[in-house]
């Protein structure tokens, strides 16, 4: 018994097909205007990173990537890694630390292309610092861009690096340590000082200008007492994993306090980690001497 012939397809309508494509288009798009949060101009958050959104120190994880890199010797590192800690857990206002700090802060890229250093930083991120963020200052941060909050990191450590952790973490930039280079060209010195302390605040209090916020309104965090400035600044401070210091001006003042560490008894011990676990990868046992100097 023959099949019945087939009864002729009609043609596609393309132009239909065309205008139920742009129509659903346009209802996804309406969908998400709906639910997106509107941007709050007046209001931002400004992060500390050593400590607050990072475990340890972020120069001394990208100072253990570049070494590994043979970017310097392992004397040199350990030299840096012992003047920073110093600056950082002590919080020294000596004019003699200070410059030592200073000068040591960056000195390790001199001679090495800006392009370079940029893109290892990538890679130093994936491979050092992305499993040291700390969830719970993360979700802070994610809590202000979901109220259409704009969030900066305000950190001592070079800028270059403070700006893949903001990108990586989907943040609206950073502010950090400026190298001088030339042509391209790392020269070993900073353009300024270290964005250390009341430099932190000034460079908030400018955004804040150039931006238009409101810094009482604003919100800042940090672990350490050096950045009582910039905490002060804004209406909002909060205290995240901070040293003894810190934690005891936040109680007399009833700030809020929020501590994301497990077994760490202060911010201090973990930067010394940091400082302990590079030289530990590079195979010199330095870290004794450290702990006993640091106590």
């Amino acid at each position: 018994m023959a099949a019945k012939p087939r009864p002729p397809q009609r043609p596609p309508n393309l132009t239909r097909r065309s205008v139920l494509a742009g129509e659903a288009a346009a209802a996804d798009a309406e969908i998400e205007d709906a639910l997106a949060v509107p941007p709050d101009p007046q209001v931002a958050a400004f992060f500390d990173v050593d400590n607050t959104v990072m475990q340890g120190a972020s120069i001394f994880h990208l100072a253990r990537g570049l070494h590994r890199r043979e970017f310097f010797t392992t004397r040199d590192l350990l030299s840096a890694a012992w003047r920073q800690t110093w600056f950082r857990v002590v919080g020294s206002e000596d004019p003699e630390h200070i410059e030592e700090a200073r000068v040591s802060a960056l000195g390790f890229i001199a001679g090495h292309g800006v392009a370079e250093l940029e893109s290892l930083s990538d890679e130093i991120f994936d491979e050092g610092m992305a499993h040291r963020i700390w969830p719970g200052t993360r979700a802070l941060a994610q809590l202000h861009l979901d109220e259409g909050q704009r969030v900066w990191l305000v950190t001592a450590a070079p800028v270059e690096i403070a700006r893949v952790i903001a990108r990586r973490l989907g943040l609206t930039g950073a502010m950090g340590t400026v190298a001088e280079h030339r042509d391209g060209i790392y020269t070993g010195r900073l353009v300024g000082d270290m964005l250390h302390g009341q430099a932190k605040a000034d460079a908030v209090t400018e955004l804040a200008r150039h931006e238009g916020l409101d810094l009482a309104l604003c919100f800042a965090y940090s672990d350490s007492s050096n950045d009582l400035p910039m905490l002060q600044l804004v209406g909002h401070p909060c205290a995240v994993n901070p040293d003894s210091r810190l934690r005891e001006h936040a109680r007399e003042h009833g700030w809020p306090v929020r501590d994301y560490r497990t077994g760490r008894k202060a911010a201090r011990v973990g930067l010394l980690g940091a400082v302990l676990a590079t030289a530990a990868g590079t195979g010199v046992a330095a870290g004794s001497v450290l702990r006993r100097r640091l106590h």
